[in-house]
């Protein structure tokens, strides 16, 4: 018999002889072993213009394409409307506009028109506009006609059936350019999404228009603000900030493409509007104050990007003189955020309708400038972290990539992943170095779903997030990306999108509950907990509130089996007999929400019974899970 067969029959032997018990899976807290403290900003907002985000999105303005831009399609949403036998051309008029920022106009030429045969022009909206019972709407539009006192009626009409659910009229146009709001009330109208603007005059004239506008109510009723709907979602996710403007966004294609924050303050008509990254015209109705007052609408703080120099085609400046003006631009910029009245941006913030200061105490340089091929960002990020330091000491500067001629204080990394990699990388900052800068992980998603992320981006966004929370002295934000989405055709440049709505309504994905349920349950600090004996593709992260003896279990299994689990809490012997279960959960991994079908995969809650420091739970499949208990 050789070696070999000697070791195969011996192991035959033993394992007749040996019972091998498999051991119960567990989970094992000490509830009074904090190992960190948990970052008070940890959770987050980020957005930018794409899919529609803001124009067509939580920018509540109805009008699409109501400041006339330049290039093909400028005109491609405003129609001919010609009643009976009217008569109506419209143009894209060159040769005059209401100011020097907006030089181009819609020319509406009526050669004949009557009362009862009006004739004008009509906008489509951002894929129809929703009109509601018993709402006011707002409007203004800017105007001069060579016809002086003409008329302009204004009404919403629907698309399919004609009837008018509004209609105003508004006088007193003349031969100049001038500013005229009006208001539309409805009244029983039913709920209906395709719906048009239109304005027409009852005789022969040739009005030119611009900055046609429509808001519905708004969210904190905030003149020209967002939408009541996406903000209540938004606050929902109990968020700590939001980086503004955006990632591309702020850069730009080219540097005359950035995100130039001095052309988006002031009134509408000062802002001539630019290209985003995503082939659509940004109207600046987003601008920088408006942005800020976001922030304030949802309590929470700004994370200012300012521009540094590097745009998406490889443009860039180089370190030195030629940056200068860039870096005094962010200068200003951050003296409009937070200088005082008798500062020179201040005093422009406070004329632009905001007096107080608003918080602030991160700002990004840049912008994912590990694309930046020149290599110039080291340089840049130097050049503007000194200028910066100088004048804001306490402000604390984020670098979007590793710099080596100073040290940041926080480094911003990006991660998209498919749901396998997002599993994997639930370990990711376990044992990251904490000597360096600290991380703000300022774009994340599980990517898998289209338009909107399905349970199984969801189960890996959790997995990843109680990692996030693990190590939560060392990664002290962070912010899924991208954050909307127009789920309309041609509304999509990326997917995929935590919040989907289209012109009437809105939805939250599987992975917006998740966001939800994790920033809800966000104790002060992480306490030791010990998985054991469980499959893979199984995580956990609790935290505590010891002020107000609150434990967060958290437990993702994203296995297809019931998880029977025995938790034990070691110097948790006055746990409450009590405790509130938080279930996201479906029957597949496929399992999505839609904006027809917005609530198929959403949170449940349940009182489980709580035998003592030692109890048993069962966790469903694919679920993730939070349980709140009181100790």
């Amino acid at each position: 018999m050789n070696k070999r067969t000697v070791v195969t029959a011996f192991a035959g032997v033993l394992a007749l002889s040996v019972t091998v018990v498999a051991q119960a899976p567990s989970l094992t807290i000490e509830v009074n072993h904090p190992t960190t403290k948990v970052s008070p900003m940890l959770y987050g907002l980020m957005t930018e213009e794409i899919n529609y985000s803001y124009d067509g999105g939580l920018y509540a303005e109805l009008v699409r394409d109501r400041a006339i831009g330049h290039g093909f399609g400028a005109l491609f949403h405003w129609t001919m409307v010609a009643r009976g036998n009217s008569q109506v051309n419209i143009s894209a008029d060159e040769s005059t506009g209401p100011s020097a920022a907006l030089t181009r106009s819609l020319k509406v030429s009526v050669p004949a028109a009557t009362e009862a045969a009006p004739a004008g022009v009509e906008n489509d909206g951002y894929w129809g506009i929703a009109v509601r019972p018993r709402t006011v709407y707002s409007g203004s539009f800017w105007a001069k006609t060579d016809s002086d006192g003409i008329p302009v009626t204004v009404s919403l009409e629907n698309d399919q059936t004609g009837i008018v659910a509004a209609k105003t009229t508004v006088t007193g146009l003349t031969g100049e350019w001038k500013e005229y709001t009006y208001t539309l009330r409805t009244g029983e109208v039913p709920v209906t999404i395709n719906n048009h603007l239109i304005l027409t005059v009852p005789r022969p004239a040739t009005v030119w228009f611009n900055l046609i506008s429509l808001f519905p109510p708004t969210y904190h009723d905030r003149a020209h603000g967002n939408r009541i709907d996406i903000m209540e979602k938004l606050a929902a996710m109990h968020p700590q900030f939001l980086r503004l403007p955006g990632g591309n966004y702020l850069e730009g294609d080219h540097i005359t493409e950035r995100f130039d924050w001095k052309k988006t303050i002031g009134p509408w008509v000062d802002r001539p509007t630019h290209p985003s990254p995503w082939r659509y015209r940004s109207s600046d109705g987003m601008g920088l104050l408006e942005f800020l007052e976001w922030c304030e609408d949802l309590k929470i703080q700004p994370v200012l990007a300012v521009y540094a120099g590097y745009s998406l085609a490889q443009e860039h400046v180089d370190p030195g003189p030629a940056l200068e003006p860039y870096v005094q631009d962010a200068l200003d910029e951050i003296e409009y955020v937070i200088g005082s009245a008798d500062t020179k941006w201040g005093a422009e913030r406070v004329k632009d309708g905001h007096a107080a200061p608003f918080p602030l105490h991160y700002v990004e340089i840049g912008n994912e400038d590990w694309f930046d091929r020149s290599g110039s960002y080291d340089g840049r990020f130097a050049q503007f972290f000194k200028a910066i330091k100088q004048r804001y000491p306490d402000l604390q500067l984020i670098a979007t990539t590793p710099v080596k001629s100073v040290t940041a204080d926080v480094l911003d990394e990006h991660f998209y992943m498919p749901a396998a990699e997002s599993f994997a990388q639930a370990h990711h900052y376990d044992n990251h170095p904490r000597e360096g800068p600290k991380i703000f992980v300022g774009e994340w998603a599980t990517r898998e779903g289209d338009p909107t992320p399905n349970l199984e981006a969801a189960l890996g966004d959790a997995a990843w997030m109680t990692g996030l929370e693990r190590n939560s002295d060392l990664v002290i934000m962070a912010s899924y990306a991208p954050l909307f989405v127009n789920v309309n055709p041609g509304g999509m440049q990326w997917a995929t999108d935590l919040i989907g709505y289209d012109a009437l309504s809105s939805y939250g994905s599987p992975s917006y509950w998740a966001q939800v349920m994790f920033a809800s349950n966000l104790g002060t600090e992480v306490v030791q907990a010990t998985l054991a004996n469980t499959a893979t593709r199984v995580y956990t992260s609790v935290t505590r509130d010891d002020a107000h003896h609150k434990l967060f279990i958290k437990l993702v299994n994203a296995t297809s089996e019931t998880l029977p689990l025995a938790i034990g809490l070691q110097g948790g012997d006055k746990v409450a007999h009590s405790a509130k279960l938080t279930t996201l959960s479906a029957k597949t991994p496929n399992a999505t929400n839609s904006i027809t079908n917005p609530r198929a995969v959403v949170p449940a809650e349940q009182q489980i019974a709580i035998s003592g420091p030692n109890f048993n739970q069962r966790f469903a499949p694919y679920s993730i899970n939070v349980i709140e208990l009181t100790y």
